[in-house]
């Protein structure tokens, strides 16, 4: 018992399932082209629908007269 034996034992492909895996993907099939991530309008979105509900929350929270 002084030897683990790995929990995970990776399989090999055959060589035939390896070439079809390699054609696969260099053909670009799932390639589409993105436009680059904005995290700023992210924020910008967020900020603004959280400023949104804020303010709806304190209407409702007037028109019931808890504030």
């Amino acid at each position: 018992m002084t030897e683990k034996e790995p929990e995970f034992t990776p399989k090999k492909l055959s060589a035939e399932d390896q070439a079809r895996v390699d054609r696969y993907l260099r053909s670009g099939y799932n390639d589409v082209e993105r436009k680059p991530f904005r995290p700023i309008l992210l924020l910008v979105a967020i900020v603004g629908v959280l400023t949104l509900l804020s303010l709806l929350s304190l209407l409702i929270a007037q028109t019931k007269g808890v504030v």
